[in-house]
């Protein structure tokens, strides 16, 4: 039996479709345009043909967290807006200037370094409540600090908060978006660009949507509390190999798993190395499931995952090596398979590991 290489072990489809259809919802809903989080490589599934697909609902620009993600977008050719989400630090004004990167902005001494060096586009941070970064909605002090070293700056550009329950809690986003309000007051002029809405804020509708919205994890096919996106990525493995194990065989390291009776255990050739997480519990009355999709069945993981491999119980079934194994994406969602493994849908996308290939897909 042969393959290609990109699907002899595992890999990931990326419907870019799927992708460019979820962003057009939030355009719909909320009227505002877009500034998509493309950050940590496009969450895991490769910021640069994120990007150049998401060209299709001409966004404003594009978020990243760190300099050397917007200087891997501009040298791919990228000229579209950059935001650098991270607060800037003084020591990395040049590095923006040099990338044509905006830097965000959360304290007035940052604001006063890249003021002496550039008259650029910036944004400034506020913090409403998310405890994170920015400057502190409640401290006047800084507040006014920050009034005062915006006077007469061209460059200044936008404004933005960001919530931090959007998709669980609607009254924090009202209080959020009072809080920010009650700042944008107090400073100097209201900027061309005021932004707050992440997924979760986005889905609400056009209330906070303000200039631009800046949607996440909702584009890449995971749940943000409204709407349900399309699926956009797919995680796919082989079977490597089959054995039939007996009751009280052990199954991986440490033996934490035995059989009840007699079954078969499938091989994939997948583990925490590619980004299917080995912290999870596995059994006990309390635990989600972690389940697989194989040959038309859910299959439950057995056993610890290890760095190359995962084990299922495929019962009475007969797989084969080369069969292949749907791990999300298909009947088991993203966040099923986040919530299995104790944790969020962020965490498995940008959990993939740099050998799984991504393979990118159109569809209507």
């Amino acid at each position: 039996m042969t393959f290609i290489s990109e699907t002899a072990r595992a890999w990931v489809d990326v419907d870019l479709g799927a992708l460019v259809a979820n962003a057009r919802t939030l355009a719909t809903l909320t009227g505002a345009r877009l500034l998509p989080m493309v950050k940590a490589n496009g969450y895991g599934l490769g910021a640069v043909p994120i990007a150049r697909a998401l060209e299709a609902v001409d966004p404003w620009g594009f978020g990243v967290a760190s300099v050397e993600e917007g200087a891997a977008l501009r040298a791919a050719g990228i000229d579209r807006p950059i935001l650098v989400v991270s607060p800037l630090l003084p020591d990395a004004v040049d590095a923006h200037l040099a990338h044509d990167l905006r830097p965000a902005i959360g304290d007035s001494i940052a604001l006063l370094a890249w003021r002496a060096r550039s008259a650029k586009p910036f944004h400034i941070e506020i913090d409403t409540g998310m405890s994170r970064a920015g400057i502190r909605w409640d401290d006047g002090a800084a507040v006014r600090a920050t009034s005062d070293a915006l006077r007469g700056a061209t460059g200044w550009e936008g404004v933005f908060t960001h919530f931090h329950s959007a998709d669980s809690d609607p009254a924090s986003v009202v209080q959020q978006w009072e809080r920010f309000e009650h700042v944008l007051g107090a400073l100097p002029r209201r900027p061309a660009l005021v932004h707050a809405a992440n997924s979760g804020g986005a889905l609400r509708g056009g209330a906070h949507a303000a200039d631009l919205i800046r949607p996440g994890i909702f584009l890449y096919g995971g749940d943000a509390g409204g709407t349900a996106p399309r699926p956009v990525a797919t995680l796919r493995a082989r079977v490597v190999a089959v054995r039939r194990v007996e009751a009280g065989d052990p199954v991986s390291y440490g033996a934490t798993w035995r059989a009840r009776r007699s079954t078969t255990v499938a091989t994939l050739a997948l583990g925490y190395a590619d980004g299917f997480l080995r912290a999870a519990p596995v059994g006990g009355s309390d635990a989600v499931p972690r389940l697989v999709e194989l040959g038309g069945a859910l299959v439950p993981v057995v056993g610890r995952v290890t760095m190359d491999m995962t084990m299922v119980d495929a019962g009475g079934a007969r797989p084969a090596p080369g069969d292949v194994a749907t791990i999300y994406g298909g009947r088991v969602s993203l966040d099923q398979q986040a919530a299995a493994a104790g944790t969020i849908a962020y965490e498995l996308l940008t959990a993939l590991g740099a050998r799984v290939p991504r393979r990118y897909l159109e569809t209507s």
